[in-house]
């Protein structure tokens, strides 16, 4: 059944939560690759809210070599926390308007900001995680200071209280309320608090031996278990890189194409998802704009598109 509504767009062109610059052009290019004709070949309703206002022309400071797990640097707290703290309203507005709203970073930094918003309308949010990472890393865990390694913990209350004091300061989500999907790359101190928090995690190992049919069956169980509202966080890394070169954070052994679509399908089979956004589209490392079209065609097959 297509959703009830209207599917609002918001552009987030911002990348200094990320270790590498390019992911600011993502948005852009994801509207190049066609998605507002094709969600009207799918009779799905579009409003496009335009970009989030990002900082101007920033230097990108090289990472800080004298960074380590026991340093508070956080890299480009103040522009981050302004970015998201807009995001937050806008995503904040279209909930409230019954609309759909549809992210388009951005770094996964911006999810802060999103889910933020969606706090304000959901008390007890369903959130299922794609990415390589777990983004579970806090200020005191960071080998980087990037901030889009934190964006997960930060919605779970975790962090610098300029970020998780966004819309208020309680957390906005909570860990039985959470599903990670095609994990592969996690840091000691995110290994930790996910087996301490019984976060759901479905690394690519338990993929390869379930099968992605089944990991989405029991993960869409357990979002919409207790919860008032699914929202969908998908970093393109999440991927393999053979099908999305056009990513900073690229791990080898990721999900396929047909895996990657199918799990979308899936979900929109259910009807249970009410948000999403999709990041870390980076033009600058793309070949032949791949990525930019994968992550159209995804967002195609989460709002129903079909191959019959």
């Amino acid at each position: 059944m297509p959703y009830v509504g209207t599917v609002e767009t918001i552009r987030v062109p911002f990348d200094l939560g990320a270790g590498r610059r390019g992911a600011s052009l993502g948005p852009g290019a994801i509207m190049r690759a066609g998605l507002e004709c094709r969600l009207q070949q799918l009779n799905v309703p579009m409003l496009d809210r335009g970009d989030i206002p990002v900082p101007g022309h920033i230097p990108f400071a090289t990472p800080d070599a004298s960074l380590s797990a026991a340093s508070s640097t956080l890299r480009y707290l103040a522009e981050v926390e302004q970015v998201n703290a807009a995001l937050a309203e806008s995503v904040a507005q279209a909930a409230a308007g019954k609309r759909f709203p549809l992210v388009l970073g951005g770094d996964h930094s911006i999810a802060i900001g999103t889910i933020a918003g969606l706090a304000d309308h959901y008390r007890n949010l369903g959130v299922i995680w794609f990415d390589a990472h777990s983004d579970l890393n806090t200020e005191h865990s960071t080998p980087s200071g990037n901030i889009h390694g934190m964006s997960l913990a930060v919605s779970l209350g975790l962090g610098h209280p300029a970020l998780t004091g966004i819309r208020g300061d309680s957390p906005k989500i909570k860990p039985e309320h959470i599903v990670l999907i095609g994990v592969r790359s996690l840091d000691p101190a995110e290994k930790t608090f996910i087996r301490s928090q019984g976060i759901t995690c479905y690394t690519m190992h338990d993929i390869d031996r379930k099968g992605i049919g089944r990991v989405m069956e029991e993960a869409m169980e357990r979002v919409s278990t207790g919860t008032d509202g699914v929202h969908l966080s998908f970093d393109v890394d999440c991927l393999d890189p053979l099908e999305a070169p056009g990513t900073g954070t690229a791990v080898n052994g990721g999900l396929s194409f047909r895996e990657a679509h199918l799990a979308l399908e899936l979900l929109y089979e259910a009807g249970i998802v009410t948000s999403a956004e999709f990041v870390e589209v980076n033009p600058a490392l793309d070949v032949n704009e791949k990525t930019a079209h994968l992550a159209v065609g995804l967002i195609c097959s989460l709002l129903g598109q079909q191959i019959l």
